[in-house]
């Protein structure tokens, strides 16, 4: 295995163990292996050949209190959000929590990786056995709908999202009739479109996205995006 030096060393480990054999002067050293003498005089203080490491001893956040991080990591192993979905249940609570503070203090409690946990990816099982009269209906239809011509990022951005209902629906759960599909497909919109909040989006769902838009650019819009919230205006 190679030797992994420091980015700014100016020596081999072949060249400490000979600066730290030698009887020779630091000059001569110095002289010698074309480097300074500062450097010739540390490695000879030096037991061994490898670079101490580097930063703090102790580290910590510069941007959060001891009780935030704690509310962070308990957080964290408590809901095992990804990094995202943490961000944005904590930055109401933490307002000037970011992104890349998050993730350091996760890095520094170890919790950075959620878990494999089983049930995460799906399982292909076979079709459950059922009595001569009944016969089983896999549903995997949704509707795809033509892009413009020569607009190759529509298509792949309706692709995408056409996998995310398959994978939270029907490549997930089997339904016993298109009724029921329906019924679990509307569920899945309204929670993605009301409660998912998106990093594309700076962190807003599409609905908030969409109220955002409608407030600064209104004559875009020929239907007031408040009224297609679900609850007393429909």
């Amino acid at each position: 295995m190679g030797q992994v030096r420091h980015g700014s060393a100016t020596t081999t480990h072949a060249v400490r163990a000979a600066i730290q054999r030698s009887q020779a002067s630091l000059s001569t050293l110095s002289r010698e292996l074309g480097i300074n003498p500062k450097t010739v005089a540390k490695w000879r203080k030096r037991a061994t050949v490898e670079d101490l490491k580097t930063g703090p001893k102790a580290p910590h956040s510069t941007t959060l209190t001891q009780a935030e991080e704690a509310a962070v990591v308990a957080f964290r192993r408590h809901t095992l959000l990804p990094l995202d979905d943490c961000l944005y249940a904590l930055q109401p609570s933490i307002p000037h929590l970011t992104r890349s503070a998050l993730h350091r203090c996760l890095q520094r409690h170890g919790i950075s990786r959620l878990p494999d946990i089983e049930g995460d990816k799906p399982k292909r099982q076979r079709f459950k056995r059922y009595p001569i009269g009944f016969f089983h209906m896999d549903i995997a239809e949704v509707q795809h709908r033509l892009t413009k011509p020569n607009h190759p990022w529509t298509n792949g951005q309706v692709e995408r999202m056409n996998r995310t209902i398959k994978e939270a629906t029907v490549t997930r759960f089997h339904y016993e009739s298109h009724e029921q599909l329906r019924v679990h497909l509307a569920d899945f919109m309204a929670a993605y479109n009301f409660a998912r909040r998106l990093k594309t989006l700076s962190g807003l769902t599409p609905y908030e996205y969409i109220a955002k838009i409608w407030t600064a650019e209104p004559d875009r819009f020929i239907v007031d995006p408040i009224h297609q919230m679900p609850g007393l205006n429909t």
